[in-house]
């Protein structure tokens, strides 16, 4: 399969060589001028736990290829599109007349309506679903992630489509287990409240590295999702589909806390999902706090824990 990451993200770039290895071809989108500042390979240190539970660690130049131009009549069979929530309705409109005949997947979080925040792009050629990889650069461009053995696909109520298919056998395909989400609208806003309660502290502390490990500050991110539970439930999410997402935030915070405080510490994978988000200054935390706020302040719920931490995500760049 001929496949196109949009950007050069984490998750982009992660899954990118996960399919690249799995003898697919793939190539980069990248704005004008970007391939060059980007270079030609990609330093990798990975821990892939698709076949192994402890997981093989990668340590690789990667040679990619990119591409800063995309006609209509391309020929990648699948774009997949991951950037920031608030970023999508951007890449949505710019790829709406260039999607050619390409399955587009989205795999991103998602505030907004689904189907809204995608505008143009015509729905019969979307697929959804949500990485469970991640990770994060550092100063020196390298990429250090952790690639886990599955991914979330999903669809709003409706049996999968025959290119949703042909997307999940490209996942399993390469090594995933995929998790099939039938309610994946309402598992997206669960997500991004998850998100919004770690974030709401981690930014009070520096970064989300920050919180891995610290106890007290974790409980009070726990809290702080219990006290969002009720805007899910206000945007019509029906949150028993979705009980063992949930549980964190519902269970005794004594016995969350402490478990995700020692997860945080003692388990690589857990570890690293902290530890490679330390950028003090990203944006993204930011604005899932942001726009999650201004929606409990919409529908009038109270979200006293985020409202405290305003002041540090307020602004664009925290200022």
């Amino acid at each position: 399969m001929k496949i196109l990451m949009f950007g050069r993200g984490v998750i982009a770039t992660v899954n990118g060589w996960a399919l690249e290895r799995a003898g697919h071809d793939v190539e980069f989108y990248v704005r004008p001028g970007r391939a060059a500042e980007y270079g030609e390979t990609i330093d990798l240190d990975l821990l892939d736990t698709r076949r192994r539970l402890r997981g093989q660690r990668v340590v690789e130049k990667w040679a990619v290829r990119y591409r800063e131009e995309l006609a209509p009549d391309h020929d990648f069979d699948l774009i997949v599109l991951s950037v920031q929530h608030y970023r999508l309705p951007e890449a949505a409109a710019f790829l709406a007349p260039r999607i050619g005949t390409a399955t587009v997947l989205v795999l991103s979080n998602v505030w907004a309506e689904p189907l809204d925040a995608i505008g143009d792009l015509p729905p019969d050629q979307v697929a959804w679903g949500f990485p469970q990889s991640g990770g994060g650069f550092g100063e020196n461009g390298g990429l250090r992630a952790a690639i886990l053995p599955s991914v979330i696909l999903g669809t709003f109520g409706t049996p999968p489509t025959e290119r949703e298919r042909s997307v999940r056998r490209l996942f399993r395909d390469a090594g995933f287990r995929v998790l099939e989400q039938p309610d994946l609208r309402g598992w997206l806003w669960i997500h991004f409240v998850m998100d919004a309660s770690l974030y709401s502290q981690s930014l009070r502390l520096g970064s989300l590295a920050d919180l891995a490990g610290a106890r007290r500050d974790l409980r009070e991110a726990l809290l702080a999702g219990r006290e969002l539970l009720p805007l899910l439930e206000a945007r019509g999410v029906d949150l028993r589909r979705h009980r063992g997402v949930v549980l964190p935030m519902r269970a005794p915070t004594w016995l969350t806390a402490s478990a995700l405080a020692w997860l945080t510490t003692h388990v690589t994978l857990t570890r690293l999902s902290f530890e490679a988000h330390s950028d003090a200054e990203a944006e993204e935390p930011r604005a899932v706090c942001r726009d999650t706020l201004a929606e409990a302040r919409r529908l009038g719920i109270a979200a006293p824990r985020l409202e405290a931490v305003e002041p540090s995500f307020a602004h664009e760049g925290g200022s």
